[in-house]
């Protein structure tokens, strides 16, 4: 994988992990209850980190998170103004999020409305997705009559996550909690489906996490289950525009035209055989994927 370059120093923060595309930092102070996570726009694919960037990605990601949280019966990891934690810097204030710091649990809520990518690659194979028996004769971007949960573990750095089923799930964080992220996942899917199709956009499927809060009391229940993360962006999600989707007369492709970096993957796809480090995107290639982000957020926002 490409080594990341160094993030940029905040006043009153230290960094203390950077991922393919976000960047971690805890209060210098040594305080442990607050997190600044500022999402980067580094865009990555195959692997790789890639170069250029695209610039104002990281903004879009993050206020379509702070729109869905807003909007999201859930408690959520987002830290209030007054909260104790150091202010946030001006140059990364457009892209960074001030949130409790949780006990995550290692599992990724992946929730699937429609029948694509790794899952439609899996019910080839064995006509299941995660052990959930699907009817047969289904196509590549076929609906699902009900969104399935279909869970993954989180696997340690540097490794790839692993599809598993519920069952695994529940033994790997307990029948209840278990239960409670099933539960909780389907719901915010069904609602955010329902608001996105009301903006003229399929939600498909997305992942979510979860953490607790190791400071609340026992038997707080909003504090045993708490989203976290980024909620419901391109990075997480997919999306397809819906008057596309519902045009059987247009390929296959252009039906399932992602609002994401599909554009970066198949232009690498065409234009790399995968060794060594991966060429420098063209300007069209950057500036065309971040039109497609940003408008998944002015649809869904109205911004």
């Amino acid at each position: 994988m490409t080594q990341l370059s160094s993030p940029p120093q905040l006043d009153g923060w230290t960094h203390v992990y950077s991922g393919k595309v976000r960047d971690l930092y805890v209060p210098a102070d040594g305080s442990d209850a607050h997190l600044l996570v500022v999402a980067s726009n580094r865009v990555s694919a195959f692997d790789h980190v890639l170069e250029p960037p695209i610039p104002g990605k990281g903004a879009l990601l993050t206020t379509l998170s702070n729109w869905w949280f807003s909007r999201i019966d859930v408690p959520n990891h987002l830290a209030g103004e007054g909260s104790g934690a150091p202010a946030v810097p001006a140059e990364v204030a457009d892209r960074a999020m001030l949130t409790r710091r949780l006990e995550m649990y290692p599992i990724e809520c992946v929730v699937r409305g429609a029948l694509t990518g790794s899952g439609f690659a899996e019910y080839q194979r064995t006509g299941a997705v995660c052990g959930i028996e699907l009817p047969a004769g289904l196509e590549d971007g076929d609906l699902l009559e009900t969104p399935i949960y279909t869970p993954a573990y989180k696997a340690p750095l540097g490794e790839h996550d692993e599809n598993i089923t519920y069952e695994r799930s529940a033994e790997l964080v307990g029948e209840e909690v278990a239960a409670a992220l099933r539960d909780a996942s389907l719901r915010i899917f069904t609602a955010a489906r329902d608001l996105a199709a009301e903006r003229g956009v399929v939600l498909a499927d997305t992942k979510f996490e979860f953490g607790r809060d190791p400071r609340a009391e026992a038997g707080d229940a909003a504090g045993a289950l708490v989203l976290a993360d980024e909620v419901l962006t391109s990075d997480s999600s997919r999306y397809w525009d819906a008057s596309a989707y519902f045009d059987a007369a247009l390929p296959r492709a252009d039906r399932l035209a992602s609002f994401d970096k599909q554009i970066v993957r198949d232009w690498l796809a065409a234009n790399w055989d995968k060794q060594g480090e991966p060429p420098a995107l063209p300007d069209e290639i950057v500036a065309q994927t971040y039109a497609r982000y940003a408008e998944l957020h002015a649809r869904l926002t109205g911004e």
